[in-house]
């Protein structure tokens, strides 16, 4: 009788074989149950032409569904026109094939709402798809949704060709230098009174009003949910980050495309943070910036919230272009452990394996495992440790010739950043750049990475400053 429940369990969740025989412990994770009722978009009088608005039906349909338990929304084939979408617990939003969600462009439609960004809490206009503590949630099926974000992003006239600069920059906008456009005067505003995409010293909501645009919002944004599944769906054309579960706990990512211009500004693939027992198996990232990166919250906003992203598996996935394959930080502040990232293939990204950070984080990143890994047309470093981060890929940074001041200590303490207890086997590389670039603090050295049959071909050799007890077995870099 055990034997016979213990072979129904498993075929009862097939997610179960990525949480067994793990090297740290890992609860199992089920994708959500949802009740037998089923509604259609149509029935609640919205057309797939295209241009009709549908926010009003998508909010009558969930609340409707909602209302009475939950169960699935219908999403037909059509091309459906809309504003925000507000998911709430016990709903699958289900997109049959050749179903569209198109997102509109009218920043008017998206209030400016408190949360978090680049780890640091703010405002942004609220996202084209979120859920805000729903309990129970899905976005299934093989449709797309589309964010519309060229409507809403920057754009550098070096990543573009002449045709694409034209098209884009003849919407209106205005130019901060010749070869940088942005959206509208608003943008720039927001711009000039902001850090690293987040705005300082704003005191008024007229203010914030008057940077609207600047406030482009992640096309899915997930706060504080548990038992959240993402499968088959194409994400697309986000206006900043595609997918940001936040502080989610028990969430699937399956089979999902998630992909954004190569000129794509913050276009990152997924940015998972702070979460807790999540799964990223069999997925595909196209992206502008970062493909699978892994976070917990910037400098001090990040420490108070004090909430690692642990015991995440990515399992199956493929990166394309994007500034990293797999990446950890650079916000990082609450921590990150127990993550095993395996069988993926990054393909042109800038790095294939990428860890970054800077003083003033403070946090730890320990006690990850990658193994079996293959990348091709890497453009940068393979693998990359460095605690210099200032906000470029390492694409640019090598471009300028820039060197970090990596040779004076400063004092030890909360806002000191710490990355040891790493091990990385099983790599293949071909075409890189540089093979290895460990570029750590002289006063908290990165610490015992275990480097284990990796072979990269490289243009240039591996460089290693500031970091100690780097075990290498069988590593050939040529």
């Amino acid at each position: 009788m055990v034997l016979i429940s213990m072979t129904m369990n498993a075929q009862t969740n097939p997610y179960r074989k990525y949480t067994t025989n793990l090297p740290f412990s890992m609860p199992e994770v089920k994708a959500p149950v949802f009740p037998n009722r089923t509604v259609n978009l149509k029935d609640y009088g919205a057309k797939g032409d295209g241009s009709s608005l549908c926010t009003e039906a998508f909010k009558k349909a969930i609340d409707g569904l909602s209302a009475k338990g939950g169960g699935k929304l219908i999403v037909p084939q059509g091309v459906w026109f809309t504003g925000p979408i507000v998911l709430k617990s016990n709903v699958n939003l289900h997109l049959e094939k050749g179903a569209v969600i198109l997102f509109s462009g009218d920043e008017n439609l998206y209030p400016i709402i408190k949360t978090s960004f680049e780890g640091l809490d703010t405002r942004r206009c609220q996202s084209p798809l979120s859920a805000n503590g729903a309990v129970n949630i899905a976005v299934t099926g093989h449709g797309a949704i589309d964010g519309n974000g060229i409507c809403w992003r920057p754009l550098k006239r070096s990543k573009v060709t002449a045709t694409q600069w034209k098209n884009i920059t003849s919407q209106g906008g205005v130019l901060k230098r010749e070869d940088l456009w942005y959206p509208s005067e608003g943008y720039l505003k927001g711009d000039s009174l902001s850090n690293m995409n987040v705005p300082t010293g704003m005191r008024t909501d007229a203010e914030w009003e008057s940077i609207r645009r600047f406030l482009r919002p992640v096309l899915v944004s997930l706060v504080n949910c548990k038992n959240v599944l993402l499968q088959d769906v194409i994400f697309q054309n986000s206006p900043a980050w595609n997918i940001h579960p936040l502080m989610c706990e028990n969430i699937i990512i399956d089979n999902v495309l998630a992909r954004n211009p190569a000129y794509a500004q913050n276009g990152d693939g997924l940015d998972l943070e702070s979460c807790k027992n999540a799964l990223i198996v069999n997925s595909t990232f196209d992206a502008g910036d970062d493909g699978i990166c892994i976070k917990s919250g910037k400098d001090a906003d990040g420490r108070k919230r004090g909430k690692p992203c642990q015991n995440v598996v990515v399992d199956g996935c493929t990166v394309f272009q994007g500034h990293g394959g797999f990446v950890v930080g650079s916000e990082m502040s609450g921590g990150v452990k127990n993550i095993l990232v395996q069988n993926c293939q990054f393909l042109g990204t800038d790095v294939g394996l990428r860890f970054k950070s800077c003083r003033g984080r403070g946090g730890v990143v320990s006690n990850i495992y990658i193994k079996n890994i293959s990348m091709f047309d890497i453009q940068a470093d393979a693998i990359t440790f460095n605690l210099y981060y200032g906000g470029r890929s390492v694409v640019e940074v090598m471009e300028s010739g820039e060197k970090a001041n990596n040779t004076v200590m400063q004092p030890v303490d909360e806002t000191t950043p710490e990355f040891r207890d790493i091990y990385i086997e099983d790599v293949v590389c071909r075409n890189a750049n540089r093979a290895l670039y460990f570029n750590g603090l002289p006063e908290k050295p990165i610490v015992n990475i275990n480097l284990k049959n990796i072979h990269i071909s490289a243009k240039n050799k591996s460089e290693f400053y500031n970091c100690k007890n780097i075990q290498q077995s069988n590593v050939v870099t040529e």
